[in-house]
């Protein structure tokens, strides 16, 4: 074993320890305890846990190395992603949290019809399925390298993991587990980010130093036949950077998974000061984010050009075990690379393994790479519990109480949601082996479905009294099946033929599209149709304002 898988061995097996111990700690046997802890997480800690909930593999593994290979392009994610939680702190969170259900699903049923709420279900699981399909890739992509074992092998593992302390503990043991992860991955993220800032630049505070290394980047770049760094709109036309930009803001205030954790919070104005401390939080790696990718691609630029082949730096061939690292078969020397396996470049990277190998590439301790896995495996499985959790309640909560057995017990609620959780284990593990792209463009697809059904829905609800059952199951309808068709016909999935991009919008970004036209079906349709029940409107009114006000009213 070597030194670098000794201490991966440590860290990963020590972590893995202390979460499966918390799960256990906190295992319940009643329904509020596993859908929505009690009710009862301080918010600083239901802060951290958002904040791990949402810092997924994508953000952890895959952001940076998309911002190295897009360049200043893959400010999409930076601005999409933190941007979407002033409009969750401010539009959403507190309004849900006092409206006091388990599910999304559950406050689009009471708010309009049983069976929009069924529509709500099936939609919550498939943007769940949807975005734990990249957390399930994030963590096989961690095993295959650290552990010696394939991508397929490592999803297994980080699997069954998951289903373990998910299924034990519910949503009280997510939760603590979830702050010990972020404890892990923000750590993990950070000492790597300040070591190489130290080394490059002299200065250990990545956010304000990288900047003296960029117009070298941008000349090293050019010269391996990339994009200038620092060029704007040259990896995506500017329509697209908008759209995806909003897809992902919009995506984010409609998420299922992150939505139900404002539930778990002692009050109202808990969840809203839980949305300020999950933005603190996050504002950490993010704002780190864009030196990690500029860093790690000057180092690994520099590392590899004009060497030859049998001279290249010793992680190259360790990731070229994981055939996520390639080398043209004819190559003798590296003169040009891409992360796209069709350019005919000497060396080719997936985007997903730039964070994970940056301490390689930069030369520093083993310690510190072992620490990096852990907190890749933090944010990947961290995620996927709150997604799966998503996943149990919409069909236990939602589908099986509702629809099959309405005088179930609590102990046959749970046993439905725990096989459901299963299941959904089972289909999101064939997804992690057969992604369509890379694990952030995985997630940024859930965050277009969530944008296209959810968020509008849920805005027009809360903020629109003429809302009507009927417009809002249009509507989602409507801005699902827009934005997944469009998603199958441009990715080619599923046996369909792959077709160009319409306008110039990507996959990424037909969530805004899709959010756009489920606005217009359900307005229009509302319209069309009889207004809500009086009771309706007199439920709407009570959240909208402060318990004291609406009992003035």
């Amino acid at each position: 074993m070597s030194s670098i898988q000794l201490w991966t061995t440590i860290a990963v097996g020590g972590s893995f320890l202390v979460y499966i111990v918390i799960a256990w700690r906190s295992r319940v046997k009643e329904t509020s305890g596993f859908y929505v802890a009690d009710r009862g997480i301080p918010t600083v800690a239901n802060g951290a846990a958002v904040a791990a909930d949402w810092m997924s593999a994508a953000s952890f593994i895959s952001m940076a190395g998309l911002i190295a290979f897009l360049g200043s392009d893959g400010s999409i994610y930076l601005m999409g992603w933190t941007g979407g939680y002033v409009l969750l702190a401010l539009l959403l969170a507190p309004y849900l949290r006092k409206w006091g259900k388990y599910t999304v699903p559950e406050f689009v049923g009471d708010r309009y019809s049983e069976s929009v709420r069924i529509v709500a279900a099936v939609a919550a699981i498939i943007v769940s399925f949807t975005y734990v399909a990249g957390q399930m890739r994030g963590g096989g992509i961690v095993f295959s390298r650290f552990l010696e074992l394939s991508v397929s092998g490592g999803v297994w593992v980080a699997a069954g993991v998951i289903f373990l302390y998910a299924v034990l503990g519910g949503m009280k043991g997510i939760t603590w587990t979830q702050v010990a992860q972020y404890t892990v991955l923000i750590v993990a993220y950070l000492i790597p980010a300040f070591a190489v800032a130290q080394k490059l630049t002299g200065i250990p505070i990545p956010q304000i130093s990288f900047g003296q290394i960029l117009a070298e980047l941008d000349s090293l770049s050019v010269e391996m036949g990339l994009k200038a760094y620092t060029e704007a709109f040259a990896s995506r036309p500017q329509i697209d950077v908008f759209l995806v930009t909003m897809s992902l803001m919009i995506g984010t205030a409609g998420l299922p998974h992150v939505i139900i954790r404002f539930y778990t919070t002692k009050s109202v104005r808990g969840a809203r000061y839980s949305a300020f401390w999950a933005l603190l939080f996050i504002g950490l790696l993010y704002t780190t984010a864009p030196a990690v990718g500029a860093f790690t691609k000057f180092n690994m630029l520099s590392e590899v050009q004009g060497k030859a082949v049998d001279a290249l730096p010793s992680w190259v061939a360790n990731w070229q075990a994981t055939q996520l690292v390639t080398i043209r078969p004819d190559a003798t020397v590296i003169n040009t690379v891409s992360n796209n396996p069709a350019s005919g470049a000497d060396l080719i990277l997936n985007n997903d393994i730039l964070v994970l190998a940056s301490p390689e590439i930069a030369g520093l301790p083993a310690p510190i790479v072992g620490l990096v896995a852990a907190g890749g495996l933090a944010a990947a499985m961290s995620t996927a519990a709150g997604l799966l959790l998503v996943i149990s309640s919409s069909f236990s909560h939602d589908l099986f109480f509702r629809l099959v057995k309405r005088d179930a017990s609590d102990r046959q609620r749970l046993l439905a949601g725990r096989i459901a959780m299963g299941i959904a284990v089972l289909i999101s593990v064939y997804a992690g082996i057969n992604p369509p792209a890379y694990v952030a463009q995985v997630v940024a697809f859930a965050f277009g479905l969530a944008a296209s059904t959810f968020f509008p829905i849920i805005v027009l609800g809360i903020f629109w009294k003429r809302t009507t059952a009927a417009g809002a199951a249009a509507g989602m309808i409507t801005g699902l099946v827009f934005t997944l068709f469009y998603m199958i016909w441009t990715l080619g999935l599923f046996g369909v033929a792959r077709h160009d991009h319409i306008f110039d919008i990507s996959p990424e970004g037909i969530g805004t599209i899709g959010a756009i036209v489920n606005f217009i079906v359900t307005i229009v349709v509302s319209k069309l149709t009889r207004p809500p029940a009086d009771r309706i409107v007199e439920m709407v009114e009570s959240i909208r304002y402060p318990a004291e006000r609406a009992a003035a009213k």
